[in-house]
């Protein structure tokens, strides 16, 4: 398993490949499409995220090892490969680290200069219920 700061790492050489926001965006929508599917279960109101202008669905749990797990899935297209992108970097990651995570990654590969301001908000509220559920769990620990 990778820590966090290494998948960053390759995230920013990947979007770094790009010259054009219409292949980075290409390569988000890739990203949804690649996200495993979230079990029925969690597409209800308790596992919403509120504030994003799409919906989208977050369930986060411990596997045997201690690390968070996070499922999610969102019914528009941009938002649910937004969602597979912060999984990629947070699933499988010891709760206090995802807790403490620096997110500026964010920023260098551009996404928050890209998305409308409805779109930044509802990112702000994932990465928001991403360490809300991981602090959780880490205070448990």
């Amino acid at each position: 398993m990778n820590n966090i700061d290494d998948i960053i790492k390759g995230i920013e050489e990947d979007f770094s490949m790009f010259d054009e926001w219409v292949d980075k965006y290409a390569y988000i929508i890739d990203l949804g499409h690649n996200l495993p599917i979230i079990d029925q279960k969690y597409k209800d109101e308790d596992h919403l995220i509120r504030g994003c202008q799409s919906q989208v669905w977050l369930s986060a749990e411990k596997d045997t090892e201690g690390n968070i797990i996070f499922r999610a899935d969102s019914d528009a297209i941009i938002t649910k490969g937004i969602i597979a992108l912060l999984v990629s970097v947070l699933s499988g990651q010891k709760p206090k680290d995802v807790a403490q995570a620096d997110l500026s990654f964010i920023d260098r590969i551009g996404l928050s200069s890209h998305l409308s301001p409805t779109r930044a908000n509802g990112l702000s509220e994932m990465i928001r219920q991403m360490k809300y559920y991981a602090a959780a769990y880490a205070s448990q620990e």
